[in-house]
């Protein structure tokens, strides 16, 4: 069955506490511990996997988390066509797809990724390849693999399924098993576009005083 794509805008920026992990414990757990550390190790962290298993939302959440705190990230991706020059006030560099960098981000990546370690700042980056297999730059290639990293998985259906049961349950939401089937068959598979889904259909239904049913899913999508 076509899965639908979900596009009714967040409800709340990313986070890792809203993260849930699943699978991908062990690489959040270690994003978790970093972002809370006063004195944040300078060892890089590199996520690979397939799309829809969380690597956007995991760099993003740390973006946030860190923007709480007051510092600030240099965020790059292939749709930035002309990186700026490393920004000494920037606590973190964040890259993201790293697998699509054209040979001007490759240029600008390697920069940032030496000057952050010269600066002892943190690097966090995430591509669908591990690094042996990335087709970078050499010099590149190699920094985004000496330090942290984590293969992610996307969740399986009997995993999906536990973990939205277990979000809605914190959430005080019954879902009946027609819903789950209906949500899980329908909508996409990363853990991140069912949270942002539950979400909406949460605050939907308070708005309209109805439980969450099928039908009440598809008022909300059509009234997006």
């Amino acid at each position: 069955m076509k899965q639908l794509a979900l596009d009714i805008g967040l409800a709340r920026p990313p986070s890792l506490a809203g993260f849930l992990a699943g699978p991908n414990e062990a690489a959040w757990r270690h994003l978790r511990l970093w972002t809370e550390s006063p004195t944040r190790s300078p060892v890089p962290t590199y996520l690979w996997g397939p799309s829809g298993c969380g690597k956007t939302h995991l760099l993003r959440a740390v973006q946030e988390a860190l923007r709480e705190q007051g510092a600030r990230c240099g965020w790059l991706d292939p749709s930035l066509a002309e990186p700026p020059p490393f920004d000494e006030r920037w606590s973190v560099v964040l890259m993201d797809d790293v697998q699509a960098y054209s040979a001007v981000q490759q240029h600008a990546a390697f920069a940032w990724f030496v000057q952050a370690q010269t600066l002892q700042r943190g690097v966090l980056a995430a591509g669908s390849l591990p690094p042996a297999d990335l087709a970078l730059r050499e010099d590149l290639r190699t920094r985004l693999g000496w330090g942290h990293v984590f293969q992610l998985h996307v969740p399986s259906e009997p995993e999906r399924r536990a973990v939205l049961r277990q979000a809605a349950d914190d959430r005080g939401i019954f879902l009946t098993d027609e819903v789950m089937d209906f949500i899980l068959t329908r909508f996409s598979r990363d853990l991140a576009s069912l949270m942002q889904l539950l979400d909406e259909l949460d605050a939907y239904a308070l708005r309209a005083q109805r439980a969450i049913t099928i039908p009440l899913i598809k008022s909300m999508l059509e009234s997006e």
